[in-house]
């Protein structure tokens, strides 16, 4: 079983990912860090030498690659993952995977990548936190028709990383 978690950057698929796999005695791979590996370049490098387009078309064969698996699996996507290709119809189209979208308030999302912004793209050239808010927002509203579709929900917001994982495991066994 492949169990795959989306949502939003900084909701904590990668951190929750490593726990739940840990604890189930899966494998966990986070699809950015398999790209990088298979690419020899980092997510920023690709977007700014080859731009969004080829890293989508990379992201999408990858992933591709990664649900032919046959292994127990925890995959941690990037959060515009689900969003291009028809990269979720892949997700729910495959037997043997379970989707988890991992929801969290623009709140928690700016408190967790206020200090991160270098390491993040697609937010790097944002200043403040009212302009972070903003383009969370209006990424939030394009990407939560894709993020909905995933099997299971779980809310992030005020809960230990523990009690999420707790959740996870109750709502997919």
């Amino acid at each position: 079983m492949i169990l795959i978690l989306i949502g939003y950057m900084a909701s904590g698929k990668s951190t929750l990912g490593r726990i739940l796999a840990k604890k189930l005695n899966y494998e966990f791979l986070d699809l950015d860090d398999y790209i990088e590996t298979n690419e020899k370049s980092t997510i920023s490098d690709i977007f700014k030498t080859d731009g969004e387009i080829y890293f989508r078309k990379k992201e999408t064969h990858y992933l591709r690659e990664l649900l032919e698996s046959k292994n127990n699996l925890v995959l941690s996507l990037g959060g515009g993952t689900p969003c291009y290709s028809n990269n979720m119809e892949l997700i729910l189209s495959a037997n043997h995977t379970k989707s988890i979208y991992l929801k969290a308030s623009i709140p928690t999302l700016i408190t967790r990548l206020k200090n991160e912004k270098s390491k993040r793209p697609l937010i790097a050239h944002i200043e403040t936190d009212e302009l972070l808010a903003e383009f969370i927002g209006k990424h939030l509203f394009e990407r939560s028709q894709f993020y909905s579709l995933a099997n299971t929900t779980v809310t992030t917001d005020n809960k230990t990383e523990s009690h999420i994982v707790e959740e996870l495991i109750l709502q997919l066994f």
